[in-house]
């Protein structure tokens, strides 16, 4: 069901599907609520799943006010109270993964269990521009369209996944989930980049160490590498999970393998949760 609601001067639009506890799934740079649908047919035979388009994006309005991490993470927190949610289990991807953890970190009794995918603490690591990031993101954005569109693939799949592979059927697919074609980027991309190069989450990631985290990353990630993901897990005491053939695209590219662990992890999350709301009761 599609449904929006007001935060300042923008309608955030929102999407509920299945039913059973909650959970928020919150995107990266440049993708609307529907790149979770692959994560959405899996997760909705046992949860509850929301899936938004954050500002600027799908069927969100940009905003007139500054773009912020904190913004965004406020754009959560309303439609868990537009949905009358005590708790939910947050999903985010890459900078999804940043307004995950600001949700956690300002609403922590709010949040049952993070799964954090393809994402950093700092936001300054994944906008600082290396020489393979500055190669991958000229060749995403100059050239032909299908020149373009190569160039994205190249930046969000592994080269051993695209050797071979049908670029065509591929792009196709992603087009699909993005509501876009890949050789064109939102205006909405630039500052989105800005707000995140500006967030740092780190100095406090301890404080989720009460919180059941997981957080998964591709071996190949040129965005999000390993060693950001594993620096999370460290400081939050969090279960980490490397995919050796994913890259960025990771909940795309490896659905079933990543929905499998998402899946456990909200399982064991909730039964824990109820476990622990039925001992307080009976204190």
């Amino acid at each position: 069901m599609r449904k929006a609601v007001r935060v300042d001067d923008v309608d955030v639009s929102y999407e509920v599907t299945g039913s059973g506890a909650a959970v928020l799934c919150v995107q990266g740079v440049g993708v609307p609520g529907s790149g979770w649908r692959p994560q959405v047919a899996a997760l909705s035979a046992r949860f509850t799943v929301i899936t938004y388009d954050n500002r600027g994006l799908g069927r969100t309005a940009p905003s007139s006010t500054p773009l912020t991490i904190e913004a965004m993470a406020a754009d959560a927190a309303a439609i868990l109270d537009a949905e009358g949610l005590d708790r939910c289990h947050v999903v985010g991807h890459s900078m999804g993964g940043l307004i995950a953890q600001h949700v956690a970190l300002t609403h922590p009794r709010r949040v049952t269990s993070l799964s954090l995918l393809c994402t950093f603490a700092t936001g300054r690591d994944a906008t600082a521009l290396s020489l393979r990031m500055l190669v991958l993101g000229v060749r995403s954005r100059i050239g032909t369209r299908a020149m373009r569109r190569n160039g994205m693939l190249n930046m969000i799949l592994p080269d051993a996944y695209l050797r071979g592979a049908d670029r065509r059927r591929l792009a196709g697919e992603f087009e699909d989930l993005f509501g876009r074609d890949l050789a064109d980027q939102p205006p909405i991309v630039r500052q989105q980049l800005r707000a995140m190069s500006r967030y740092d989450a780190a100095p406090r990631l301890p404080e989720l160490s009460a919180i059941p985290t997981l957080v998964i990353s591709g071996r190949h990630d040129p965005i999000a590498p390993p060693r950001l993901g594993r620096a999370i897990a460290s400081a939050a005491k969090a279960r980490f999970v490397e995919m050796t053939v994913a890259s960025h695209a990771l909940p795309i590219q490896c659905a079933a393998e990543t929905n499998t662990l998402l899946l456990d992890h909200l399982i064991s999350a909730e039964a824990a949760a109820t476990a622990a709301t039925a001992v307080r009761s009976v204190i």
